[in-house]
């Protein structure tokens, strides 16, 4: 486990899946992170790359080749390696192996860099095309805020705060997690969303091309929450497990395979072409208060 801080925050890191562990203030002596119990969800804050969501059949084509990917892709399940590292910032890198190319016939590096700025906690994803040919992927974050944050609140004392007013249809994932034809209405004109356990028992919320660049977890009944700032990011999802104590707000660039996906990857919604030798850089912030 790595360790980051700074006179606000205490940050830890874990080398597998480069998933971040531990958001804790020392001024509020609050834990943000979700605890990751087992008997719901395990996981904290997975980096989703190459790609978002499922694939139609698990699977995609390029160049006459079929190649199965899990959902979420594989570096949440990888150890990375530490690049570069100093009290307040940390960099984990993962390149093409022989494992990698039976799943992903691509030359890549890939970076995240985490780093501290007073009670701000900014995570950059990096994709370098070290091929000779176009690089296809997608990348996102999926972290897991505790609520209730704090002792003496509920889960339905805290809502979510959108940026800007918002009127968005969320978009309908199928039984196998594909993104269906058309959205329905949601969002009218409204900037709040009131949090729920049922409002997560038909799967994640996800949205497209938000007006909004910022997400806040907020109460009435308590001055503590969070705000997550994610400018670059065409694609949202909000989720949590059946009736478990958290929220992720997961800021893509990418989505899930539509129902009526092609299953050709240069095709595919969301996906980003690399061209040799270039680089693709996302940030996204969270702040705790």
């Amino acid at each position: 486990m790595y360790q980051l801080s700074n006179e606000f925050l205490q940050v830890s890191i874990a080398s597998k899946g480069a998933e971040l562990q531990s958001i804790y203030h020392t001024g509020t002596k609050l834990e943000y992170m979700w605890g990751a119990d087992p008997a719901f969800w395990g996981k904290k804050s997975p980096v989703l790359f190459p790609i978002v969501g499922g694939l139609k059949n698990n699977s995609y084509q390029y160049r006459g080749n079929t190649y199965s990917l899990n959902r979420h892709g594989f570096a949440r399940e990888k150890e990375f390696t530490v690049t570069e590292q100093n009290q307040n910032s940390i960099t984990f890198t993962l390149e093409t192996d022989a494992d990698s190319l039976k799943v992903y016939p691509f030359q890549f590096r890939f970076s995240v860099m985490y780093a501290l700025e007073q009670n701000k906690l900014s995570v950059t994803y990096q994709v370098e095309n070290k091929g000779d040919e176009s690089l296809y992927f997608s990348v996102g974050g999926h972290p897991a805020f505790a609520v209730p944050l704090v002792p003496g609140t509920t889960y339905t004392d805290y809502h979510l705060l959108f940026s800007e007013k918002e009127r968005a249809g969320k978009w309908p994932l199928s039984a196998s997690g594909l993104i269906e034809k058309a959205p329905v209405a949601f969002l009218d004109n409204t900037n709040a969303l009131p949090l729920t356990k049922e409002l997560f028992y038909g799967d994640a919320l996800v949205f497209k091309n938000l007006q909004s660049t910022g997400i806040s977890i907020v109460s009435d009944k308590t001055a503590h929450g969070l705000k997550l700032q994610f400018d670059g990011f065409p694609y949202m999802g909000i989720w949590s497990f059946k009736d478990a104590d958290f929220v992720c707000i997961e800021p893509w660039c990418g989505i899930a395979d539509s129902v009526d996906a092609s299953g050709d990857i240069t095709q595919k919604e969301g996906i980003h072409a690399l061209s040799p030798n270039n680089q693709f850089t996302r940030s996204w912030s969270v702040e705790l208060f």
